[in-house]
């Protein structure tokens, strides 16, 4: 009844010569101090603006804010930056792909409507030049899951999403900015068993004949080669080493250092 996969959207990019298409996920802007997630936004717009000079195509795999909820009057005071690089990407032809988080699960339509950017709320199956790449957040992948699986369930409802609407905007973002702290860090430390669920689900899906798998959500970094394919996780922009992937037809989706790569 609770399947860890909502929902599967398959699409395709053309990549041209010398071209990459760039993935990250868990920025979680709105954690922390003021000061300490305006320099997380800083250096993420520079990471934008770096990838837009390379890539046709920008896959954002969840969690980009701490708490996303749209509202029909207002949006969020902060991050209005974020949001303005994303719009002109879009304008200036970068494709972007956007993936609901267990964070950032509030989106309806502004994102396509103001931004020009469509958001899953689902996976994705990826084909970037025959190569087909599995992307996911994460969430609710683990074996032991059930319980957030149900909780997702009843959040994304739309008349759970209805009476939140009707909470004030800053007692609504406020209580759900105290409700994901608790979140990130079970996510960090909760105990997924000998296994990893996230691996494991990767390995299926390598088994099924995917390239890759490209999933965040557990803020541990790492690429596996597993059989024939390639599991990465992209990792989190919570410490001073983010992480980012990248993929172009000569070296396939590798693991990469934000720092590295913005300089």
């Amino acid at each position: 009844m609770f399947s860890p996969v909502t929902s599967l959207r398959q699409t395709s990019i053309t990549l041209r010569p010398d071209r990459a298409v760039t993935f990250f996920s868990d920025v979680h802007l709105g954690y922390g101090s003021r000061a300490d997630d305006a320099e997380r936004e800083r250096l993420l717009v520079k990471f934008l603006l770096r990838a837009a000079s390379d890539s046709d195509h920008i896959v954002i795999a969840g969690d980009l804010f701490d708490v996303w909820f749209d509202y029909r009057h207002v949006i969020p005071s902060h991050h209005v930056r974020t949001l303005a690089v994303l719009a002109d990407l879009v304008r200036g032809g970068i494709g972007v792909t956007y993936l609901m988080g267990n964070h950032d699960f509030g989106h309806r339509s502004y994102f396509r409507d103001e931004l020009g950017i469509f958001v899953d709320s689902g996976d994705v199956d990826l084909t970037i030049n025959q190569r087909r790449i599995y992307v996911s957040h994460g969430d609710g992948k683990a074996q032991n899951d059930t319980g957030y699986l149900i909780l997702r369930s009843l959040l994304r409802s739309r008349w759970a999403q209805t009476l939140y609407r009707w909470v004030h905007p800053s007692l609504g973002i406020a209580l759900a900015s105290s409700t994901s702290h608790g979140s990130r860090d079970y996510t960090g430390q909760k105990d997924y068993g000998p296994h990893d669920g996230l691996r494991d689900f990767a390995e299926q899906r390598l088994n099924e004949g995917y390239d890759y798998v490209v999933m965040g959500h557990r803020h541990r970094a790492c690429e596996e080669r597993i059989g024939s394919g390639t599991y990465v996780n992209l990792g989190h922009w919570l410490d001073n080493h983010p992480t980012f992937a990248r993929y172009d037809d000569t070296t396939g989706l590798v693991l990469h250092r934000v720092n590295d790569y913005v300089g």
